[in-house]
């Protein structure tokens, strides 16, 4: 669904879209694992900019669900998770912040995006608020092993017979220290 800028201006649209798993790309390895549900509203916000002109913004207030599937960052093993949130967002057209002298922003302008040309995708949109709302790296279970650094075994399924490393010789002094402090 494209949010058209000229279409806003004359009234906001109230939006409640579906997307089947397959159709929104993500990242590698992330994928949808449900339905997207979203809804919500887009509407124009006036803005000043400067004395004489004024920016036409893109205001998107709504919610989104779905379930998303990934790998475990530990064991590589598939993981299955609810995500949802709702969102208040701000879209400026592109440029429109260009030629400025450099100077600080402030928290609200940070939370700002761009638009180019007439408007944007709502699927956009909706990809970006998926990613940000997954955790940096999603395990299968708080007590998660992992992977055999030496097999790649997954120790979930039961230790391998692997020996441990070697311990490096340039440790070895405090090694020899943390005896003495033990003792």
């Amino acid at each position: 669904m494209f949010i058209n800028i000229h279409e806003l201006e004359f009234n906001p649209l109230d939006f409640a879209e579906e997307f089947q798993p397959g159709s929104v790309d993500l990242v590698p390895d992330v994928r949808l694992n449900a339905v997207l549900k979203s809804s919500g509203r887009a509407q124009v916000v006036a803005e000043r900019h400067g004395k004489h002109e004024t920016l036409l913004d893109i205001r998107l207030t709504g919610k989104f669900s779905t379930s998303v599937e990934t790998i475990c960052a530990r064991c590589l093993e598939p993981v299955v998770t609810a995500v949802g949130r709702d969102f208040d967002l701000l879209y400026r057209p592109q440029g429109a912040d260009a030629g400025k002298e450099e100077m600080s922003v402030t928290d609200a302008e940070a939370e700002i995006g761009y638009y180019q040309g007439d408007g944007l995708e709502l699927v956009d949109v909706l990809r970006e608020q998926i990613l940000l709302a997954l955790p940096l790296k999603m395990i299968c279970r708080e007590d998660c092993k992992g992977l055999c650094p030496i097999c790649g075994r997954n120790w979930n399924q039961g230790p391998c017979d692997c020996k441990a490393k070697a311990a490096d010789p340039r440790w070895a002094a405090l090694k020899d220290i943390r005896k003495q402090l033990e003792h």
